[in-house]
């Protein structure tokens, strides 16, 4: 999965992210009041010194501006950088955190919140922390790109999970085949990030509260390795306040009279004798599969039953004598639910399929259609949900 972090540095260094694609760089900028001389080049210094791979080199030049600057937004953003960097994922969080808290207005810190946790393999933690920074910034194409790539991991973790259980369900597989797809030709490699300038403090003659402004760079890397172009720092703006959402008054409305329930007709005595012989034709099939009586099991079987993958009919009795047989203890399928359609000579049986055995136990919904042949009800399709 290819994911987008926010940097305002490092360029031409190797991401410590293997497995994610740096598109853009952003800094965030503060306005420093009253700072004091002799730190006023720690944070350009820790820049460099990070860019060149001297990461506890420059840990010491952003801990020394931060003694003198506690709440500095941006230092506190390239530490959780350098952290990063030092592969101190723990550290980054926590820093990344805690400026989220400070200044939830900002979308950058989420955004490499997210970035954190899919490296863990917290899909759901990024998606959330994603959501935060597209709802701190509407506009955050980054984090809207992001949170495609988690929905996609996540997507795929599902189908995975889902032919753990139905691993012969043909739709499951091919959406499974199509979302891996899509996260394999997503990512390029190691992209090196694009370079952003370091903004640099302005000292105001009196500063009583500051807030950070974001400098989001202006150009998007190629996803050529190498072919990285430059990007054009903007100047930075004001936060926007977003207005509150207006409060709006719906009339009550009386609500309709419900109209009085039209009772089903009985089912004629001969309708209930079908339903009948097709649950009884149903329970024999589960109870067959459960003594592992394949001449019984296989026999519930229409000779036109439409088997799966578009497999002969050989194969796959050979496939489910294997599956059947060759599990090892007992085997319990328990019919639960069952509600059937009869219509002549074609009846529908829906239930849920509670199964047991050695190191497997689910439920799934079956669907089963069933055709009949002379006095007896055999199975011409089956379908799992």
């Amino acid at each position: 999965m290819v994911m987008t972090v926010d940097s305002p540095i490092l360029p031409g260094t190797q991401p410590r992210f293997r497995q994610l694609k740096f598109l853009r760089a952003a800094a965030i900028g503060l306005l420093i009041g009253l700072a004091a001389p002799v730190f006023a080049d720690d944070l350009p210094e820790a820049q460099r010194l990070l860019k060149q791979g001297q990461y506890p080199q420059a840990l010491e030049k952003v801990d020394a501006w931060l003694a003198a600057n506690p709440k500095d937004a941006q230092g506190r953003f390239l530490k959780g950088l350098i952290y990063t960097e030092m592969n101190k994922p723990t550290e980054a969080i926590a820093i990344f955190t805690h400026l989220s808290e400070d200044y939830p207005e900002l979308p950058e810190p989420y955004n490499n919140l997210a970035v954190l946790y899919a490296q863990q393999r917290q899909y759901d933690k990024a998606r959330m922390a994603l959501e935060m920074a597209i709802r701190t910034h509407p506009a955050y194409a980054i984090a809207y790109e992001n949170l495609g790539d988690v929905y996609a991991k996540l997507a795929s973790q599902a189908y995975d999970k889902a032919l753990q259980f139905d691993g012969a369900n043909a739709g499951t597989q091919n959406k499974l085949a199509l979302i891996r797809d899509l996260i394999s030709t997503t990512g390029k490699g190691n992209v090196k990030p694009t370079v952003a300038a370091a903004s640099t403090p302005a000292r105001t003659a009196k500063t009583t509260e500051t807030r950070p402004a974001i400098a989001p760079t202006a150009s998007v890397i190629s996803t050529t390795p190498g072919a990285a172009a430059p990007a054009t720092p903007a100047a930075p703006a004001a936060p926007v306040a977003v207005p509150p959402t207006p409060t709006v008054k719906v009339a009550e409305a009386r609500p309709a009279p419900e109209p009085a329930p039209v009772p089903e007709p009985a089912p004629t005595p001969k309708a209930a004798a079908a339903d009948d012989d097709v649950a009884r034709a149903i329970n024999a099939w589960a109870s067959a599969w459960e003594k592992k009586d394949m001449k019984a099991y296989l026999g519930a079987y229409a000779a036109d039953f439409r088997t799966p993958k578009g497999m002969s009919r050989k194969d796959w009795e050979a496939e489910r004598s294997k599956r059947i047989t060759g599990k090892g203890g007992k085997i319990s399928v328990r019919i639960e639910d069952l509600h059937t359609t009869v219509d002549g000579d074609s009846a529908t049986a829906k239930f849920r399929q509670h199964y047991k055995a050695a190191g497997l136990d689910n439920s799934t919904t079956k669907i089963l259609i069933l055709t009949r042949t002379g006095n007896r009800w055999l199975i011409k399709e089956e379908n799992t949900r």
